[in-house]
């Protein structure tokens, strides 16, 4: 992978990567950056985006939802993803993808995407809500924390997460606080997209993912209300050194707590629990959940 840090250097990472006549996907929000596009697509997150025009890559940038879109671009197009991650998702090192629409509900996933670039920018961190900072933040902190733990992992991939665990605990409460850390935040994440890429997930996302795809919901607020369960039913797994008190602790002072602060019916978890137990993050974790004991755990969140 090729990565960058800072605007500037997209130029060279384009061309590193090959790209000369990108298909841009990114919301009206990031309309007054100047990015070289031959087209532009701004539903996002989108299930029916088409690359158009001669475009021989995708120029993806945003949250987890944008590069997500731009995976499916590129999975669909063959074309190469250079991301531009403006949130702390991790999407930008992974292949597969979730497909979602505009109104976030859930409409399949895949894999197949060719990402090949990353240019990070801390300033496009910089005005980002309180409640996305710290739900994308504790998103990476479950990166890390799975890639520890899942079937998938590797030396390599324990390396990425502990070089990004302790940047994502010491930077978060920083950057709620005052909003300084942005950058320790952000290479905390960069180590943790790229522990994901290496390890897989675990149950935390399979939980998250079956809540948040339901209803629509934010990946990283369902993912900082469900790692701290997971956690302690992966306790057995889990190294001792990793901080997983922190995980409750950051999600409080965050703003995550329960699941019945975002709609979630109580009456739907048992069909959650069962959602959850199919999904490949339950199937790759240590111990495989069954539906009945995911059932309980979003009870315990409830």
């Amino acid at each position: 992978m090729i990565v960058r840090w800072g605007l500037g250097e997209l130029p060279a990472a384009l061309a590193e990567a090959g790209v000369t006549r990108p298909f841009l996907i990114a919301n009206e929000r990031w309309s007054a950056l100047d990015l070289p596009h031959v087209a532009r697509w701004t539903e996002v997150p989108s299930h029916r985006v088409e690359v158009t025009g001669d475009a021989d890559g995708i120029l993806a940038v945003g949250g987890g939802s944008a590069i997500d879109t731009g995976k499916y671009a590129s999975a669909q197009s063959g074309l190469p993803l250079v991301s531009i991650p403006t949130t702390y998702s991790g999407a930008e090192w992974t292949a597969f993808y979730g497909i979602r629409s505009p109104d976030r509900r859930m409409q399949g996933g895949g894999a197949g995407a060719n990402p090949v670039a990353i240019v990070y920018e801390v300033e496009l961190t910089r005005d980002l809500p309180r409640d996305v900072t710290a739900g994308t933040a504790l998103n990476a902190l479950a990166h890390c924390a799975e890639a520890l733990y899942v079937r998938g992992r590797s030396p390599e991939g324990d390396e990425q997460a502990w070089l990004g665990t302790p940047l994502i605990v010491d930077a978060l409460p920083r950057v709620l606080e005052n909003g300084e850390g942005r950058e320790e935040l952000l290479r905390g994440a960069m180590h943790a997209g790229h522990a994901l890429g290496l390890a897989g997930l675990g149950l935390a996302h399979a939980m998250a993912q079956a809540v948040g795809g339901a209803y629509g919901l934010p990946h990283g607020a369902m993912n900082a209300i469900c790692l701290p369960p997971a956690l302690e039913y992966n306790r057995e797994f889990v190294p001792p050194e990793f901080p997983a008190g922190k995980a409750r602790e950051l999600a409080v002072l965050g703003g995550f707590e329960r699941l019945r602060d975002f709609g979630v019916p109580e009456a739907d978890l048992r069909s959650l629990g069962e959602a959850a137990a199919k999904r490949g993050g339950n199937q790759a974790n240590p111990r495989v959940a069954t539906p009945e004991e995911i059932t309980e755990l979003f009870r315990t969140i409830y």
